[in-house]
């Protein structure tokens, strides 16, 4: 295929997404023509392919392929509606993949769909690397706050410790850490929380931001006090996921956090080292 053909094509395509109900999208109609499609009638087969083949992946066709109308001049000012369907991304890769592989349009737009389709799954896989990190980051804060101030009120680090034990146990419904751990299977010296999906990171966070809160609102001392106080709150919260239908500790493990972090810090510097190269050449 030759350059100057691709770089039309791409450009159709780059000028041809825009946004329905915030979802990037392409118009079938549109797309026909760009695929080189003469025909509405060849094209909509293509299309009900592609449906098929969402179906058969498990994802629900609605969410990537939406009926919608489109008005086309008819002549002297006049307009008439003709059906159009809204294509995501994802449905344009499909609708791709069951094209006339002999067309240049086709065989260039199952590569672009294919490689704007990864580089979002990435993007977004990354943005759920990203915030998971950093609710264990904010976890680790709110137990270095607790432990500042329960510190104050008689509680030793051994203390602490069993406070957190009990608080997990109330969490995951009568497991304690430990059996945690063996469940999720994570090494015996790496906190069970560098391991633990980003709901119950959160739900650690907010029973132990509650206890540091009432701690010093209701002038508790003493181990037995404080881990009273701990226990009730991870209660509540395990009482409000049971009722959305979410049993912590049937949640599957998330991967290592320690080993997110030195993934994304090596993407950090990859894309800086990236942009000194390319001043340079500059």
């Amino acid at each position: 295929m030759k350059k100057e053909l691709i770089q039309e094509l791409f450009q159709k395509f780059e000028e041809a997404c825009y946004i329905y109900k915030e979802v990037e999208c392409w118009s079938a109609r549109e797309l026909q023509t760009i695929l080189g499609y003469a025909k509405w009638d060849n094209f909509i087969n293509v299309i009900e392919k592609g449906k098929m083949a969402c179906e058969s992946s498990g994802i629900a066709i609605s969410d990537h392929f939406a009926d919608v109308g489109k008005m086309v001049p008819i002549g002297s000012g006049v307009e008439r509606k003709i059906e159009d369907i809204a294509l995501s991304r994802y449905a344009c890769y499909l609708v791709a993949q069951n094209g006339d592989p002999g067309k240049n349009e086709v065989a260039f737009a199952q590569t672009y769909f294919a490689v704007q389709t990864r580089k979002q799954e990435i993007i977004e896989q990354r943005l759920l690397d990203v915030a998971r990190v950093s609710a264990r980051e904010k976890l680790s804060k709110s137990e270095k706050k607790l432990s500042g101030i329960i510190y104050e009120r008689g509680v030793d680090e051994k203390g602490f410790a069993i406070i957190r034990s009990k608080g997990d146990q109330a969490l995951f419904g009568g497991f304690t850490t430990n059996d945690m751990k063996r469940k999720l299977q994570v090494p015996g010296n790496r906190p069970l929380a560098d391991f633990l999906p980003i709901l119950t990171i959160k739900a650690k966070d907010f029973a132990t931001e509650l206890t540091s809160h009432n701690t010093v609102e209701k002038d508790l001392k003493g181990e037995k006090q404080i881990t009273n106080e701990h226990i009730e709150n991870n209660k509540a919260v395990r009482k409000m996921l049971m009722e959305r239908g979410v049993k912590p500790e049937q949640l599957p493990p998330g991967e290592d956090v320690k080993k997110l972090q030195r993934k994304l810090e090596g993407d950090e510097k990859k894309i800086v080292k990236e942009a000194k190269q390319k001043k340079k050449r500059k």
